[in-house]
């Protein structure tokens, strides 16, 4: 890929993830966050083996990776959509989105962890800020929560399931294809799902009938944001690294508040205004002159 086709790849894959957070909100309407998660992995992962068996692209799974893969699937999609579908049911889209947002903020914290790089001032400082931004966006002037504790609570989980994801996945690119990691996590993800949706919803999905809106929203959560958002970001993690990556995850919440106010009629109090602003300027100075890779002591 060329420097500006990363760059373009990853623009319409948090495109996408911005815009999933309304078409989640319409699906809710008539299915639980549950239903939506399975069936939108089951019409991702069919679509991506369509792709590789008529592209003659399908690549299994080694048997020492198969862990990593297990691994991988049990953070994303599993604990990260359980946090972030939950956590949505709760919460507005855009707040949802902004929260989200913090990812870039905690990943160097985990890379130091498990990557053994360097933090600088700044990942500190922006980290605060971004702490000051989620208490504004989540309390009321009066101290009382703007939002549901328990949704913020479920959406950080999504955040630090997606930094770790994004971890583990740098162990895969190097061997495998972004269309069949992606494909092979959301197979077993899906089967992770599998006991919970066939005890809890399996019955109810069958007797719903949905809207022709959110029909279409389920089917483009499954296409757009489940296989190919997810593909292209994986290419993009390949070439830039994880740290460099989610950096464009800043563009979530932007994508996800212009939707949801044209489409869910969302307001904001100045107090909202006022955390997201912060939220934005912590993952920014986060990432200035952020990640210092660790020196290595010369040989001797």
């Amino acid at each position: 890929m060329t420097r500006v086709s990363i760059h373009i790849a990853a623009f319409f894959a948090m495109f996408f993830w911005g815009i999933s957070y309304v078409w989640s909100k319409v699906v809710f309407e008539y299915y639980t966050p549950l239903t939506t998660i399975f069936v939108r992995l089951i019409i991702s992962f069919l679509l991506l083996f369509l792709f590789m068996y008529f592209t003659g692209s399908f690549q299994k799974v080694r048997q020492k990776d198969i862990w990593v893969f297990a691994l991988g699937a049990l953070f994303n999609p599993f604990l990260y959509f359980v946090g972030e579908s939950y956590g949505l049911q709760r919460v507005s889209a855009s707040v949802s989105a902004f929260i989200v947002a913090t990812i870039p903020v905690f990943t160097p914290f985990l890379a130091f962890a498990f990557l053994r790089e360097r933090l600088s001032k700044q990942n500190f400082i922006g980290l605060l800020i971004s702490f000051f931004g989620v208490f504004f966006i989540i309390f009321k002037s009066d101290l009382t929560p703007a939002a549901s504790p328990l949704g913020v609570s479920l959406l950080l989980l999504a955040v630090f399931s997606a930094i770790i994801y994004a971890i583990i996945l740098k162990k895969l690119v190097a061997n495998y294809h972004p269309v069949s990691i992606i494909a092979w996590q959301e197979v077993i993800g899906a089967l992770y799902f599998l006991p919970f949706f066939l005890y809890r919803d399996a019955t109810s999905f069958l007797r719903v009938r949905p809207s022709v809106n959110a029909a279409l929203s389920l089917v483009m959560l499954g296409v757009f944001a489940s296989a190919l958002a997810y593909v292209l970001y994986t290419y993009v993690l390949k070439q830039l690294g994880v740290n460099k990556t989610n950096i464009y995850i800043n563009l979530i919440p932007v994508f996800a508040t212009i939707t949801a106010f044209f489409v869910l009629d969302e307001v904001f109090t100045p107090l909202n205004i006022a955390g997201m602003t912060l939220v934005i300027f912590g993952v920014v100075l986060s990432q200035m002159n952020g990640l210092k890779k660790k020196k290595q002591k010369p040989a001797g």
